[in-house]
């Protein structure tokens, strides 16, 4: 019978989850400024108006999220620290790869559009939930609310988004 514990028993100190919170942190904060720059040009691809005022209402939505990561950094008594997030501007860049094909059919273009945008509100989703159970072991209440509210946000985005998709199929 194999010893290996099954899963790991509280081994992580205070400081390494924090250590470990912030570095990931960076990573969201990286990645949603890479999205307040990418969004407005993709919105300027999709053709139908239901798809261009989500795409800026995400961008709103994104900018909030990152004054919020922001309070996090002070609550933390922590600064931001570049980070690599190039799964997350690999996504993007697929998603205009995506449209080159489909650029003659509208309908296509704004489902490759509405295809990427639901995966990044997915990994969003993922990495606030991670995060909220991290800043709950590491006794931050302000800092757990902040993350459910972006989380959130993401959650209604990503619903947005597959109604929209919802009315092209």
């Amino acid at each position: 019978m194999d010893s290996t514990p099954r899963i790991p028993l509280n081994e992580l100190g205070k400081e390494e989850l924090l250590a470990f919170f912030v570095s990931h942190l960076n990573r969201i904060y990286c990645a949603k400024s890479q999205l307040v720059e990418k969004l407005p040009e993709l919105s300027r691809q999709a053709h139908y108006l239901d798809l261009t005022q989500a795409i800026y209402e995400t961008v709103e939505v994104v900018q909030f999220q990152i004054q919020r990561i922001k309070q996090m950094y002070i609550l933390l008594d922590s600064i931001y620290h570049s980070e690599n997030c190039n799964g997350l501007i690999g996504l993007l860049d697929e998603a205009f790869q995506a449209i080159g094909p489909n650029s003659n059919k509208a309908a296509l273009r704004d489902l490759s559009i509405l295809f990427y945008l639901q995966n990044i509100e997915s990994i969003e989703m993922a990495s606030f939930g991670m995060l909220m159970t991290v800043s709950e072991k590491l006794g931050e209440p302000s800092v757990t609310q902040l993350l459910q509210e972006c989380y959130d946000e993401a959650q209604e985005d990503r619903v947005l988004l597959r109604q929209i998709t919802e009315r092209y199929v």
